[in-house]
């Protein structure tokens, strides 16, 4: 693709992106003031993606979804809502969200292949999402079947926006990470605002900020191309990553996906805590509406989330209702609505696809036996918890015996859960002698640490094998727990700097020498990733996911767009592979959907191998029993079939001489389509 079909390309994302944000913030001005316009930028892609799914869900074009925007767009201008004053010094929000876009882009535009990880997979659901926007989406792996067997929603919302703005899933790939890591940013200068005087720009760190680990490894001299890699694999069998490891890593998938709305669950939450007394009825109703958008969405988007924010949702309710049950005049809707209304909305607002998800889910609780070594815990999170000790040396002074906490892990012989057991009885003790904790980023680092200390004792069973059973766990807990420490952490960061004795230094240093600074500072983060680019990756720079397959594999990459151009769902046989190999290519790349495609994630998913091994026998037959060929077309209703190096190094083949007529043939790679002759 050119460049400029690029550039026209974001232009189009992102005029979307705006006209629903837009669309919706006046509507929020009256309830939130100040804050409607941060929280109507993940509000209205969540929105978006509701409306689009119960288009889908009735058969009808996901892209009417925009029509409720327009209309609202439109009702606006005409009342006068866009004027000079109104949006005067809003531009900040927009500010932080292009940076953060814009940074993210550049990544992508280094390293922009959707080739190795999960990248086939999480292109492969949002290009069957574009091909047949149809709800529940069609697995693009397993022919006849349907997505309800993962948690789509996240792939669903890039595919809608994808096909609102009319930009390809090639490029959609590579700016689905720029946009969630904008959102995610908006959410936590969000929080900044509502707990900082100064310095709200604080929060937003912890999205870019490395781990100990990283760190550590860089001044040890690793090469920087291992550094990353390394650093989210401290904890023995686990999987430890972080905001942006996961972003730069270059996956679009469903935990990565998942940032943008924990970081709006958790903006929204503290608005109730910082804003409830002064919000009206109508502010909390709308309130409520937006939690049971942002919760609901979780299970969809990534189910693990939810087993985190909802508990966490309740227990805000629950601390708003310990704040003010005793308040007079406080309103008709109490925090006893938000505690019932909230999680029942959010069932209710999702309540079809929870109907139709399939997947074989969590199998039940296990006690971890072999819990992680101290010195990797802090190599994980020890940035967050040499805060989190800092900030407890009061409450350790007062109160001397808190430290007895530590005995019960030691003797357990979980020496990690000691160290965030310890600073987790303060901050409690802290809550809970406040009658409720005024100091909000006390609770976030209390649940982060919890989070923490929940993955050191227990863990969730699934079919991961006995050496990584408690990966996932760790591996998903703990970007949430990364998320509430960091805001928590650089929030009481943010308190200590706007201390009298720090002020009053950083006030001596003349207004343009900070402001030259700041702008350096920014220019730095900018150029960093075209600074680093050598050691990560020797690619072209371009916005198309699927480049390298003019480098790589310029035969297959002519045939997948020569089929990227038909209309309509189609079933495709192509080579069966091995997870994380260059097998399903054609499938993950156009939409369609293949008989079989990576076998362990369709086990994982469907948790039965007897149909996948069955499918897997059938296409070898297909490729090399000419007698089966056509029959087993039939049997899964393919109407072409695939031939291209992949497939002559796997199977001997040996087609029909009739009832296939090629339709490609060049680079190697011939195209068949059941029925010629």
């Amino acid at each position: 693709m050119a460049i400029e079909a690029h550039i026209l390309a974001v232009v189009a994302w992102l005029a979307v992106l705006k006209l629903v944000q837009l669309a919706l913030w006046p509507s929020l001005a009256p309830a939130f003031g100040r804050y409607a316009y941060p929280v109507s930028f993940s509000g209205s892609v969540l929105l978006l993606a509701l409306i689009a799914w119960y288009l889908g869900l009735a058969g009808l074009p996901v892209q009417l979804a925009l029509a409720p925007f327009l209309v609202l767009l439109g009702w606006h201008a005409y009342r006068g809502a866009y004027t000079r004053s109104s949006l005067g010094g809003l531009w900040r929000w927009d500010a932080v969200f292009l940076f953060l876009f814009v940074f993210m882009l550049e990544c992508r535009f280094i390293s922009p292949s959707a080739w190795g990880a999960e990248k086939f997979m999480d292109h492969g659901f949002i290009a069957s999402i574009m091909r047949s926007p149809v709800v529940p989406p069609l697995d693009p792996w397993y022919a006849g079947g349907r997505l309800n067997v993962y948690y789509y929603y996240g792939s669903w919302i890039m595919g809608v926006l994808g096909l609102s703005s009319g930009v390809p899933s090639n490029l959609v790939f590579t700016l689905g990470l720029p946009t969630v890591l904008a959102l995610a940013g908006v959410n936590c200068y969000l929080v900044g605002h509502l707990l900082l005087d100064r310095y709200r720009w604080l929060p937003v760190l912890p999205l870019i900020l490395p781990n100990p680990a990283s760190v550590l490894y860089a001044l040890q001299g690793t090469p920087l191309s291992t550094v990353a890699w390394n650093s989210t694999r401290v904890i023995q069998d686990t999987i430890n990553e972080y905001p942006l490891f996961s972003f730069t890593w270059g996956d679009l998938h469903a935990h990565v996906i998942g940032i943008f709305n924990q970081a709006f669950l958790i903006a929204l939450l503290v608005l109730a805590l910082a804003c409830w007394p002064r919000l009206a009825d109508r502010a909390r109703v709308i309130l409520i509406g937006f939690v049971a958008l942002s919760l609901g969405a979780m299970p969809g988007i990534n189910s693990w989330d939810v087993l985190i924010y909802g508990p966490v949702t309740v227990l805000v309710a629950s601390v708003l209702w310990l704040r003010h049950r005793n308040d007079p005049g406080g309103g008709r809707i109490t925090p006893l609505h938000f505690l019932v209304a909230g999680p029942v909305l959010a069932i209710a607002l999702y309540a079809p696809f929870y109907l139709s998800l399939a997947s074989s889910g969590i199998k039940g609780i296990g006690w971890v036996g072999a819990p992680s070594d101290p010195a990797q815990f802090l190599l994980v999170h020890g940035f967050f918890l040499a805060v989190a000790y800092l900030a407890c040396i009061p409450d350790l002074r007062r109160r001397p015996y808190l430290v007895g906490v530590a005995l019960p892990f030691l003797l357990g012989g979980y020496a990690a859960a000691t160290i965030a057991a310890v600073p987790l009885a303060c901050l409690v003790t802290r809550i809970a002698t406040r009658g409720g904790g005024r100091r909000t980023e006390d609770l976030l680092l209390a649940l982060g640490l919890g989070i923490a200390l929940f993955c050191e004792l227990v863990y969730l069973r699934d079919n991961m094998g006995d050496q990584y059973f408690r990966m996932n766990t760790v591996f998903k807990f703990y970007i949430a727990a990364w998320l509430m420490m960091g805001i928590g952490t650089f929030v009481m960061a943010g308190r200590f700097l706007d201390r009298p004795p720090v002020t009053e230094r950083v006030e001596r240093v003349p207004s343009l020498a900070r402001r030259t600074l700041s702008v350096a500072v920014l220019a730095l983060l900018l150029s960093a990733p075209f600074l680093a680019a050598g050691a990560f990756t020797h690619e072209t720079y371009t916005l198309d996911g699927m480049a390298f397959l003019d480098r790589d594999h310029p035969g297959d990459a002519k045939a997948i767009r020569y089929l990227r151009e038909m209309e309509g769902q189609r079933v495709v046989i192509e080579a069966q592979g091995d997870n994380y190999s260059y097998a399903a290519r054609v499938s993950s790349f156009t939409g369609m959907q293949a008989v079989i495609g990576w076998t362990f994630h369709e086990f994982m998913w469907r948790n039965d191998y007897a149909p996948i091994q069955e499918r897997m026998t059938d296409v070898r037959a297909a490729y090399e029993d000419p007698g089966r060929t056509l029959a087993v077309m039939e049997k899964y209703g393919a109407d072409l079939l695939y031939v291209g190096d992949l497939e002559r190094e796997k199977y001997a083949v040996h087609l029909p001489e009739s009832g296939l007529e090629r339709i490609f043939d060049e680079g190697g790679v011939q195209i068949y389509r059941r029925g010629g002759t």
